[in-house]
């Protein structure tokens, strides 16, 4: 098995007696390397006491010989005798440590390193930043965890954070476990504990590893059962972590947030079930919420009783899919509406202007930033049998009242639903500036990219797209005029399908110049050649913050004659060589121009989607008998006519 290795000499790797911390209260400690190297018998039970004390406290050894309960000379004195046998004893403890600092140099190897060139050190993080002692003493001990388990209770406290994100690092799960059992602070904050800090710079945020997100749930469980009314935790906050397409995490076993969504709503309910101490507090969770016809029972019965249970579950983001109009309804009023933030209802709801008027009188969300709807949400109710025509603007005057009085709103996308002339309607009343706008395939007119482009969300607009209209043939100089509106702050536009030919191309050079701030840009979909897709990126390699292109196959990869815009079958059907050559010429020039900060590709189908990903099966199967009961519908009409 492997072993972390030190590479520096023995007599370099303890520190003299001055360097070592006496304080008495402070607990912080001095953090110092806690390898498992083997090159003297005497070596791992000091190591053991170095990591120990380095964190805060004794070692097991220390705690069953010294009879003093607090650090001082009686606990120092077994360090400082070895420390005198193997290095002289400095005056100037700054110094010591930092000569250690630059000397540490830990690898994973089976044996020292050879003679050569030597490894990159583990004490500079992923990102080449250097890491302190107290990181490497985390992780060392963290590496070794049925020590680290016998010493928890001699840990700093406050070094808790940093033990636990080297165990998340290690996936050490028993570790992880214990951690969050035994949490001495007020809050756990997930995202800000895995994401960079100053002692250990690596981001881990995109490791949402299965096992580690596990033994956190069990953790609390535990954590709220052993305590008996004397934990210090109050907030356990599980957001910001990031589902994507290749996790880093070792084990390659990730929990997307659907997943993450059931394991929080059962462990709820199994704590629910136990028996509970009078006067115990209660631990609130903060988690962002996915939830289908897989796991609405869970979560519903979770979140009804949140109010009583040991863990009380709030949704600061929620995200429903595949869910009936009355089950979105009720599983929101239970998720605590007045502290949400986000809200994305998608594809397999099926709703219409009157289920997202009646949702939004009978749920307030005052705090909302960022509201997404589904496809066709903004479409009139259809026809009950003997009624009347439906207006639609009533309908939509009373969704508009209910978004301006979310005055924190800033995100809004509404892609795939008929606005055509409503826009002014919808957008008009809003008390905030928008940041992020979707309309994608919305139908615009002249009158809705007039107002676009005079309105004040375009002075605003960071994230914006327009995806599916004819903008640069039919308006070209409202859309222009939006881009110039637009250009200081604009930092993702999306315009696939849009109709932009060879012709327009220099106009667009034009009109994304000023876009100093934009970093990207997609243009899937419109009938570019290669050649104009070569003046194009001429032109956007001048834009500093640009990151991301995805460019359309070029027309000329296309059999001679094809139109626009494509279905997914003539999409995929053209010169898959051709295709190369051009993008290894557009990179190429992206190359010359010292522009390998870009990224250019072509995702012909669609960017990742962690959400549809985790949940493709039940999305698909949600498809079907959606399919197979409008087929039925469809044949009961024809019996009725006939």
């Amino acid at each position: 098995m492997a072993k972390a290795v030190c590479a520096v000499p023995a007599t370099t790797c303890s520190p003299p007696a001055a360097a070592l911390p006496q304080s008495k209260d402070s607990r912080e400690g001095v953090l110092l390397c806690a390898g498992s190297h083997t090159h003297s018998s005497e070596t791992p039970a000091f190591t053991e006491e170095l990591a120990v004390y380095a964190l805060g406290g004794r070692s097991q050894r220390q705690r069953t010989s010294l009879p003093a309960p607090c650090p001082g000379s009686q606990m120092l004195e077994p360090l400082q005798k070895r420390a005198d046998k193997q290095v002289k004893t400095s005056d100037d403890s700054r110094s010591w440590l930092h000569s250690q600092q630059l000397q540490l140099k830990i690898g994973v190897k089976d044996q020292l390193p050879p003679e050569g060139p030597s490894p990159q050190p583990s004490c500079l993080g992923a990102c080449g930043t250097m890491r302190s002692l107290r990181c490497l003493s985390s992780e060392a001990l963290a590496a070794h965890a049925p020590v680290a388990l016998q010493s928890l209770d001699c840990v700093a406290h406050n070094l808790y954070p940093l033990l636990f994100k080297a165990s998340y690092l290690l996936e050490q799960v028993d570790l992880v476990q214990a951690l969050l059992v035994r949490w001495p602070l007020e809050e756990f904050r997930l995202g800000a504990l895995l994401g960079p800090g100053t002692d250990h710079p690596e981001d881990l945020r995109d490791r949402p590893c299965r096992p580690c997100l596990e033994a956190c749930v069990r953790g609390l469980r535990g954590h709220v059962l052993r305590a008996e009314g004397r934990t210090h935790l109050r907030l356990a906050d599980l957001t910001g972590l990031r589902d994507v397409q290749e996790p880093r995490c070792r084990c390659g076993r990730t929990l997307g947030r659907w997943g993450r969504t059931e394991l929080l709503a059962r462990a709820c309910l199994e704590l629910q079930a136990e028996p509970r101490v009078a006067g115990s507090p209660t631990v609130e969770v903060l988690a962002d919420l996915f939830v289908t016809e897989g796991n609405f029972e869970a979560v519903v019965r979770a979140l009804r009783q949140a109010g009583t249970a040991p863990l009380r579950l709030l949704c600061p983001s929620f995200r429903a899919d595949s869910l009936r109009p009355a089950q979105l309804l009720q599983v929101l009023r239970l998720a605590g509406p007045g502290a949400l933030r986000r809200l994305e209802v998608v594809h397999n709801v099926r709703l219409h202007a009157g289920h997202v008027e009646q949702l939004l009188a009978q749920v307030r969300f005052p705090r909302l930033t960022a509201l997404t709807l589904p496809a066709k949400a903004f479409d009139a109710p259809p026809l009950a049998q003997g009624s009347g025509p439906h207006d639609e603007d009533s309908h939509l005057a009373a969704i508009a009242r209910a978004l301006s009085q979310m005055t924190q709103l800033t995100e809004l996308s509404v892609a795939f639903s008929t606005l055509t002339g409503k826009v002014q309607q919808l957008l008009g009343p809003l008390q905030t500036p928008l940041r992020t706008l979707d309309l994608a395939n919305c139908a615009l007119n002249y009158a809705d990219m007039a107002f676009l482009a005079s309105c004040p969300h375009a002075a605003h607009l960071e994230v914006l797209d327009l995806s599916g209209h004819d903008l640069v043939s039919l308006y070209p100089s409202t859309f222009f005029r939006l881009l110039s509106r637009a250009a200081p702050s604009l930092r993702a536009l999306t315009l696939e399908e849009c109709g932009i030919g060879d012709q327009h191309v220099n106009r667009l050079v034009l009109g994304l110049s000023p876009c100093l701030q934009l970093q990207e840009l997609r243009l899937l979909g419109n009938p570019l050649s290669a050649r104009a897709l070569r003046s194009l990126f001429a032109a956007l390699c001048e834009l500093p913050g640009l990151r991301c292109i995805e460019f359309p196959v070029p027309k000329d990869c296309y059999p001679e004659g094809a139109t626009y815009p494509q279905d997914q079958l003539a999409m995929s059907k053209f010169d898959q060589q051709k295709y190369e050559e051009v993008a290894g010429e557009l990179r190429a020039m992206l190359l010359r121009a010292g522009r390998d900060d870009i990224q250019a590709s072509t995702p012909l189908f669609g960017t990742f989607d962690p959400n549809i990903q985790e949940r493709s099966q039940e999305l698909g199967a949600f498809l079907l008998q959606s399919f197979k009961s409008a087929l039925e519908k469809f044949s009961r009409a024809l019996e009725q006519m006939e």
